[in-house]
C-alpha cells in the first residue's frame, strides 16, 4: 500500500489535468497541420490541414487559398464573400475583417503565397497566429522540396562525371588479360558491366550501405587488375549498418579519390581500407589510404568547392548532398596531411525521416 502522504503528493488538480490535455491537443494539431501541408497548398493534404485548423481555432469554417482562388475548405463558406475577402486581403497584404469572415495573408520566405480565411468566434490575433503557423509549414515544405531538387541535380552531375579516365584504364586492364588469363578477363568484364549498371541505375535517390559497398568492391577489383595487384584492399563492415539507407553514389567517389589522388602517383604497393560501423544512432563509414595526402587547408578548400580539379569535385558533391539530406551537422570529413595519407569519414543517422532505400 502506498503511504497516505505519498498518495497526496501524486494527485494532480483537475484544472491542471484539463489544461495539460488541452495543450497536448493543440500541439498535436499543430504538428498534424504541418504534416498535411508537406506538399504545399495545392497538395492532397490541404483539406486535412483546413479541418485541423478549424478544430484548433474552434472556428465555424476555415479556408486555405492561393493567390487566385480558394483551394480547400472545412465548414460552410459563402463562396462570393470568401472570394471577395481573398482579393481584398491579398490587395492590402494585411489582415482584413468582413464579418463573419477574417482573412490573413500567408507570407512564405518574404513572398505572398496565399491567404487564410476564418469564420466564427475567432479573434484577429488567433487568425494571425494560425496564418503564421501555416506559412511556417509551407516554408518548411519548400525547403524540403528544394533539398530534394538539389540532391537530384547533384546526383545527375555526379553520374555525368563517371571518370572517362577510369573507364579507359579498366577496359585497358581487361584487354591486357584477354590473352594471358582469359578467365580473369571475363570476370573483370562482368565486374565492369555490374559497375556501370549500378552507377547509372534509375532506382531512386537512396541505396543501402550493402549496395554501395558491393559497387565499391567491384570498382576496387577493377583497379587492382589495372595495378597488377599492387593495390591492397581491406573491407570491414559491421552487419548492423549494411541495411542502413544512404544517398546513392556516396561511397564510390570517395574511394575513387583515394585511388586517383592517393595511390596513382605512388610507387610500390598501396593500401585502401573501407570500414563501416555504428556509433550509437549513427552510421560511420571510413575510407582510408596510405597515399600522398594533402595539406589540411587544401582538403578544406576541396570540400567547400573553392578548389576543384580532376576527381575533386566528387568530394564536394558528396558533402553537399549529405548535408542537404541530413542537415548541416552531418557530411564528409577529411583527415589528412602531406605524406600521411587521407582518411575520409561519413557520419549519418542510421534512421532519418524520408530516407528509404
Amino acid at each position: 500500500m502506498i503511504p497516505a502522504r505519498l498518495t497526496a503528493s501524486l494527485r494532480v488538480p483537475a484544472r491542471r489535468r484539463a489544461v495539460g490535455a488541452g495543450t497536448l491537443a493543440a500541439l498535436r494539431l499543430s504538428r498534424q497541420i504541418g504534416e498535411a501541408l508537406a506538399d504545399g497548398l495545392t497538395g492532397k493534404g490541404a483539406p486535412v490541414a483546413a479541418r485541423r485548423l478549424a478544430k484548433l481555432l474552434g472556428a465555424d469554417a476555415v479556408a486555405l487559398a492561393d493567390c487566385e482562388r480558394v483551394i480547400a475548405v472545412s465548414g460552410t463558406l459563402d463562396p462570393v464573400a470568401a472570394q471577395g475577402l481573398l482579393v481584398e486581403t491579398l490587395d492590402v497584404l494585411e489582415p482584413v475583417t468582413a464579418p463573419p469572415l477574417r482573412g490573413s495573408p500567408l507570407i512564405v520566405s518574404g513572398d505572398l503565397a496565399g491567404c487564410l480565411l476564418v469564420a466564427g468566434d475567432v479573434s484577429d490575433a488567433e487568425v494571425a497566429e494560425a496564418a503564421h503557423l501555416v506559412a511556417t509549414a509551407l516554408d518548411h515544405a519548400d525547403l524540403d522540396r528544394a533539398r530534394e531538387r538539389i540532391a537530384a541535380a547533384d546526383l545527375r552531375t555526379l553520374r555525368a562525371q563517371i571518370s572517362p579516365h577510369f573507364m579507359h584504364n579498366a577496359l585497358a586492364a581487361i584487354s591486357a588479360h584477354t590473352r594471358t588469363d582469359p578467365e580473369r578477363a571475363r570476370e573483370l568484364l562482368t565486374d565492369f558491366s555490374d559497375y556501370l549498371r549500378y552507377s547509372f541505375a534509375n532506382t531512386g535517390d537512396y541505396a543501402t550501405v550493402a549496395d554501395e559497398l558491393q559497387a565499391v568492391q567491384t570498382y576496387l577489383e577493377l583497379q587492382r587488375a589495372r595495378f597488377d595487384d599492387r593495390l591492397d584492399i581491406t573491407v570491414r563492415i559491421a552487419p548492423e549498418v549494411l541495411p542502413v539507407p544512404i544517398p546513392f553514389l556516396v561511397v564510390q567517389p570517395i574511394v575513387e579519390n583515394a585511388v586517383r589522388h592517393g595511390f596513382e602517383s605512388k610507387p610500390g604497393t598501396g593500401h585502401i581500407a573501407v570500414r563501416g560501423f555504428s556509433e550509437g544512432a549513427l552510421c560511420v563509414i571510413e575510407v582510408e589510404d596510405d597515399g600522398a595526402g594533402m595539406e589540411p587547408e587544401t582538403a578544406k578548400a576541396i570540400l567547400n568547392g573553392s578548389r576543384q580539379g580532376a576527381g575533386r569535385i566528387g568530394l564536394a558533391n558528396v558533402d553537399r548532398r549529405l548535408r542537404a539530406v541530413y542537415g548541416p551537422e552531418y557530411g564528409l570529413w577529411l583527415d589528412t596531411a602531406p605524406g600521411a595519407g587521407t582518411k575520409a569519414t561519413v557520419r549519418i543517422p542510421r534512421y532519418a525521416r524520408g530516407v528509404h532505400a
